[in-house]
């Protein structure tokens, strides 16, 4: 079994080469995008030496590939690509519009010579996951690229999936998954419930569900769930916008973090395909609504969402009116501003069922006094385990507030009755009342700096792009 120090290793290789490729003009996101892709490859190989067959067409194989050099493996690379990208399975999936990205040849050489020295296929499915997921975590704190939008947390991943509590018979969806981490987490959660091998296939090949319309981030989450024995024959992730593409699939557990902010110019309105919501040019309120639309009564909802969610008022207040009409939000988890790679963004953690009207809603304040940054003091799962303590899962008649108005006014864990909720214009509940004294040191302060410099490096770099060089 492979070890802790064997998989750092495995981990500094794979960063050795991306350090010598961004040297070469080649960004970290591209490089892991070919890496996958490279991986497949010999995968496929190492499948089909153990006699159990290939799931590559003849002339576009790992050993197709592995015997040229110059130009002609460049060519025969790309080749591969175009031809790959047209399968509608497994493989169409992972290479979803598939393009080269190293045009050098000694470049790609390198990757597939560092492929080249490993068996990957006969790897613990944990454990060559565990080498992808620190790939992909890595790839998110690149600010340049932007890659982080695409990354949730794994600490907060794995306190919402704990206090959800999906079983193995159960099906759960992410609408916009990102890089996989809220399916993969699920499935982990999952797969120890039980041994029983029917359980355990309906888990591998009917449980999970993921959907996103960036072709880059559909080939990393599939890559991530089939590295870990998911959905080897069918990726469970679909390339689609969710918001536009209606379907009739009902699942029991979502959890997800929508992208925030206005739908993208040129895109198509999501009011011309879903005449049902209420209109509206907000994102996370569109996939509030689609994701109220695609859960089954009964069913258990944990989504990110920002303030304005629960503040602002026209279509905003009545898709919130709706929700607290057919759905149970019982619980919200206040977070801090420092935890996402996008910084300054303030987010909440919705959790509802499907079936009763709201009554109370008890909230968790993991925010006022709270501070955390990525680079000296991110937010580990330690950090969320009172509040997964107070939401007391499968037993929620026996919850009881830290917050008492005489003893503990400070209190984080509060229930609000339905008449207070009543009495409110929003759901923006503060009461915590901390005089904040700023006790970061100078290296912390100049670390959010820089973070702050650095987001709006990058809003400058996508607005040119946008903007496709217009002289203003």
């Amino acid at each position: 079994m492979a070890n802790q120090k064997t998989e750092g290793a495995l981990l500094n290789k794979v960063w050795n080469i991306a350090n010598v490729l961004a040297a070469a003009g080649v960004g970290f996101t591209d490089y892991i995008t070919q890496l996958t892709y490279i991986l497949f490859l010999k995968m496929d190989d190492e499948k089909e030496e153990l006699g159990l067959g290939s799931s590559i067409p003849d002339g576009y194989k790992w050993a197709d590939l592995i015997k040229l050099n110059g130009t002609d493996l460049v060519d025969k690379y790309e080749e591969i690509l175009e031809e790959l990208s047209k399968d509608d399975g497994l493989i169409g999936t992972i290479f979803t519009k598939a393009t080269n990205k190293i045009d050098r040849p000694v470049m790609l050489k390198k990757v597939i010579d560092m492929v080249s020295e490993e068996n990957w296929y006969m790897m613990e499915g944990d454990f060559k996951g565990a080498i992808y997921e620190g790939i992909l975590e890595k790839n998110g704190q690149d600010k340049k690229s932007g890659a982080g939008q695409y990354f949730t947390p794994r600490a907060l991943i794995s306190a919402i999936v704990d206090v959800i509590d999906p079983k193995i018979t159960e099906t759960v969806a992410d609408p916009c998954c990102g890089t996989g981490g809220f399916l993969l987490a699920a499935y982990e959660h999952m797969r120890k419930q039980s041994k029983d091998v029917e359980k355990q296939k309906f888990l591998k090949n009917n449980a999970l569900y993921g959907a996103d319309n960036t072709s880059l981030v559909v080939t990393l989450a599939s890559m991530n769930l089939y590295l870990h024995d998911i959905g080897v024959n069918k990726s469970p992730i679909a390339y689609k916008d969710s918001l536009i593409e209606t379907t009739d699939d009902l699942y029991q557990v979502v959890m997800t973090n929508p992208p925030f902010g206005t739908r993208p110019q040129g895109s198509v309105e999501v009011s011309a395909n879903r005449p049902e919501f209420i209109k509206t040019t907000d994102n996370q309120v569109n996939f509030l609504q689609h994701i109220m639309s695609i859960i089954k009564t009964g069913g258990r909802v944990g989504v990110v969402l920002p303030d304005s969610v629960l503040t602002d008022g026209s279509a905003t207040a009545k898709v919130r009116e709706k929700l607290m009409k057919d759905y149970n939000l019982h619980t919200i988890l206040r977070l801090p501003t420092g935890i996402f790679y996008a910084n300054g963004v303030k987010t909440n953690v919705l959790f509802f069922e499907k079936g009763e009207s709201t009554k109370d809603i008890w909230v968790y304040d993991y925010r006022t006094g709270v501070k955390h940054t990525m680079a000296t003091k991110p937010m580990t799962r330690e950090h969320l385990q009172e509040f997964v303590d107070c939401y007391c899962s499968g037993h929620m008649q026996d919850r009881k507030e830290t917050y008492d108005a005489d003893t503990n006014p400070n209190g984080r864990w509060r229930k609000f009755t339905e008449n207070e909720i009543k009495a409110r214009e929003d759901l923006n509940f503060k009461w915590i009342d901390f005089t904040e004294e700023d006790d970061r040191s100078v290296g912390e302060i100049l670390d959010e700096m820089q973070d702050e410099a650095d987001g709006i490096s990058a809003a400058v770099a996508q607005l040119k792009e946008l903007l496709g060089g217009i002289e203003l």
